[in-house]
């Protein structure tokens, strides 16, 4: 069985901010209208990277990520990834392109 490895968080101010804008992307009344940016960016949910660089979790967003040491990177991204199999399934199947591996 899978075990997530236990990381200390080195830089907590950078992975609270950057944490807490996921959580807001994703909060129920606002995750209908970050997917829709991101389709419309014609991106996929699981490019982390490239939603930071097109400033859609925040304009300071990619400073703030690469402030990071790359444990806290690695610790932000898979927060993100989790939080995306979270959302509802009626959003997922609206925005099925953005979930979809093709």
């Amino acid at each position: 069985m899978f075990e997530q490895a236990a990381f200390p968080v080195q830089n907590e101010q950078g992975f609270q901010q950057l944490s807490s804008r996921i959580e807001a992307a994703f909060a129920p009344n606002r995750a209908d209208l970050f997917l829709a940016q991101v389709a419309g960016k014609k991106l996929r949910i699981r490019q982390f990277e490239e939603i930071l660089a097109k400033g859609l979790l925040g304009k300071d967003a990619p400073e703030l990520y690469s402030a990071l040491p790359m444990s806290d990177q690695s610790l932000i991204r898979e927060k993100f990834l989790a939080r995306i199999e979270k959302v509802p399934n009626d959003l997922r199947q609206r925005f099925l392109k953005l979930y979809a591996y093709y």
